[in-house]
């Protein structure tokens, strides 16, 4: 099944469901429990819907800040939220274990998800330290789970970290495509909200050799025009919340706004 098939588009939408902090995460309100983070869950699910989204993106957004190797906990507290929701899911599914793309497949395979997107390959240094990734284990582990439909959107340049390779990030995409079979490439800005330079886009798209390119950050209702003249697809957060404001819940005319500048293009 191609992109467009699965998305029903042909430039698709694709929402960031952000999860409430997590049982173990510095910003957990454990008063509250995980009977809270379901219903802020279910409540952003719903506005997206209704504001006409291709499909939605469940990430621990506020698992600040992210572990490499995350608590096992944080894989069953995001599983159990989406169980919990799964009779509401009306539209294709992925999932993102932030910086730990071994739990991503693994959360994958648990909820039965249609995508995931996480940086699976190369070695970065940030704030939380120096991480390398191990792409062939990666694919091996799905091949053994059998997660021969999962789709597997690989963020080429990690928000906030550094490629430690130093290399053109055009380099990087040619590389990933070659060797690692992408179904999609996802490009970023700095951080969540931060906007992706077009001309960026393009110089991915012309080595990309057809894998679809997607804009990872910072779209918005006053820039999608433009972003999609280039991009494939983008992933969409931040510009759907209360005042575009990232800390804030889904607000669903925002959505429906969003979405109608997409269909106008």
């Amino acid at each position: 099944m191609s992109i467009e098939e699965l998305f029903c588009s042909s430039k698709p939408i694709i929402a960031m469901l952000h999860l409430q902090a997590l049982p173990g995460d510095p910003a957990y309100a454990s008063g509250s429990g995980m009977s809270q983070v379901v219903k802020a869950a279910e409540k952003d699910l719903l506005a997206l819907q209704e504001g006409g989204v291709d499909a939605v993106l469940f990430s621990n957004e506020f698992s600040l800040p992210y572990q490499t190797k995350v608590d096992a906990v944080i894989v069953g507290a995001m599983a159990r939220v989406i169980a919990e929701l799964k009779s509401d899911i009306e539209v294709p599914f992925g999932v993102h274990v932030i910086s730990d793309a071994e739990a991503t497949i693994e959360l994958a395979a648990a909820t039965e998800a249609d995508f995931v997107r996480a940086v699976f390959t190369g070695a970065y240094a940030g704030e939380t330290g120096i991480r390398s990734l191990d792409i062939a284990a990666i694919l091996r582990r799905k091949k053994a789970l059998e997660l021969n439909d999962l789709k597997m959107f690989y963020m080429i340049n990690a928000e906030s970290d550094g490629d430690v390779s130093a290399r053109d990030l055009s380099e990087v995409a040619q590389a990933v495509v070659f060797k690692c079979s992408p179904d999609g490439l996802c490009v970023s800005g700095l951080h969540a909200g931060q906007s992706v330079e077009t001309d960026l886009m393009s110089n991915i798209k012309s080595v990309s050799r057809g894998t679809p390119v997607f804009c990872n950050t910072g779209c918005n209702k006053d820039n999608i025009a433009e972003k999609l003249s280039t991009a494939d697809g983008a992933f969409v957060g931040t510009a759907f919340k209360k005042r575009g404001e990232f800390n804030e819940p889904v607000d669903a005319n925002r959505v429906k706004s969003f979405m109608k500048e997409v269909k106008l293009f």
